[in-house]
């Protein structure tokens, strides 16, 4: 982003180069990854509940198969509703980064080329999260809904495929924060020449 543009705005900016205290971003990646991890391990669940069964009866865990479905089926919505606002967060506070340039990340990217990998696969894994949605969508109320197992083996192995794009996304997400410093507090403060053990308490 140009500095000068931030300038304008400089002011009104924390410490973190936000204009509030905890970057919202990262928190909501949390709830996308904690949703649609469930979503896909429960369906998984359900799909090998004749398998599992017998355990559930020997630990005397009242469970049934669709009870199962139901959990992946509410939280993959879940996940591809608040997706939404975890790639919207993020172009925001992609915005008001301002990385240093004389660094590269443990993968050999300087800080603007992860920062476009890191947008580009968050709008790329936005989209297969809803169309994981609707897939899944066509499956409960269409195509399966008179079976007891609900989803397809080839929807369970596309969520198992979007947990690695997921791992690497991630770890884009994770060196623009531990590499480059984007809106940490106690890096900001360091660039400053200032002690962040300080003024952080």
């Amino acid at each position: 982003m140009n500095l000068d543009l931030i300038d304008q705005v400089s002011e009104q900016l924390g410490v973190n180069g936000l204009p509030y205290a905890v970057p919202i971003h990262p928190n909501l990646v949390h709830l996308t990854l904690g949703l649609f991890i469930v979503a896909i391990a429960f369906d998984i669940v359900g799909v090998l509940f004749p398998l599992e069964k017998p355990v559930f009866k020997f630990l005397a865990i009242p469970a049934t198969r669709s009870s199962f479905f139901d959990v992946g089926w509410y939280n993959i919505v879940a996940a591809a509703v608040i997706t939404f606002f975890t790639v919207a967060t993020g172009f925001y506070e992609i915005l008001l980064a301002t990385p240093p340039v004389d660094v590269e990340s443990a993968w050999g990217l300087q800080a603007m080329e992860t920062l476009l990998w890191h947008g580009v696969g968050g709008v790329a894994l936005l989209l297969f999260i809803v169309g994981m949605a609707i897939w899944r969508g066509f499956q409960r109320f269409l195509w399966r809904k008179d079976r007891s197992q609900q989803v397809q083996w080839s929807y369970v192995l596309a969520g198992l495929g979007i947990f690695a794009l997921m791992f690497v996304h991630g770890t884009l997400g994770a060196q623009l924060a531990a590499e480059f410093g984007v809106h940490i507090s106690a890096d900001r403060l360091l660039q400053m020449g200032e002690n962040p053990n300080l003024l952080l308490k």
